[in-house]
């Protein structure tokens, strides 16, 4: 098994004089019904190694994320996950939902961050000048370092990864108990071909992405 996640990044933002380090990575951008959500790790110079067994979440089965749960809750400083509905999504685009996603997670944060570590090559969460689209999202204008795969390398990162899919994943299994032909219990939204094919015979649900491109309704 590979080395897992370090706060090796986090410690030289902390050498730079920033007190306090938010993990950003969200869940639900590809899927095709449900929540895209957005988790948030705050981390300082007193927090200790990450929990053993920490991953990115893509990374672990859903035992191990289970298991560790608990664990990466309490780990750091601060934490929270927030979620952009899929008729949000629908209204302003998933970038913008993301980003409205991020600022409803941060509004619940005891701890505030000083710096973001965001995964990839694109700033979701840069805050734009307007809003064109009747969803006031907040302000929130933060330094962010960029760095790809950092779910992987960055233990805040992990952190957040786990805490969102989790909550993504568990809200979506609660829905299946209503809309059980789905399949959410298993594919929590995502493209399988068991959704697929309900779709294909049932039609969309209210948790639906309607903006999106799914399969045609047959009808029966």
């Amino acid at each position: 098994m590979s080395a897992g996640p370090t706060l090796d990044v986090e410690h030289s933002l902390f050498e730079q004089g920033i007190t306090y380090v938010a993990g950003v990575d969200e869940v639900g951008r590809g899927a095709l019904a449900g929540p895209v959500s957005v988790g948030i790790s705050v981390v300082s110079t007193d927090t200790q190694n990450p929990p053993v067994g920490l991953r990115d979440s893509k990374q672990m089965s859903l035992f191990a994320r289970e298991q560790i749960f608990a664990a990466v809750q309490s780990w750091p400083v601060a934490h929270a996950v927030g979620s952009a509905t899929a008729a949000e999504i629908d209204q302003i685009g998933i970038v913008s939902a993301l980003r409205l996603a991020w600022t409803r997670a941060y509004d619940q944060l005891l701890i505030k961050p000083d710096h973001v570590i965001l995964d990839g090559k694109h700033n979701w969460i840069a805050p734009k000048p307007s809003d064109l689209f009747g969803i006031d999202i907040p302000f929130l204008d933060l330094p962010v370092t960029m760095i790809i795969k950092a779910d992987s390398i960055c233990a805040s990162v992990s952190a957040a990864s786990v805490l969102a899919k989790v909550e993504r994943d568990n809200y979506m299994r609660s829905l299946a108990d209503q809309f059980p032909e789905y399949g959410w219990a298993s594919n929590v939204g995502y493209g399988a071909a068991g959704h697929l094919d309900a779709i294909r015979t049932l039609g969309v649900t209210e948790f639906h992405r309607k903006s999106w491109s799914l399969p045609e309704h047959l009808g029966v």
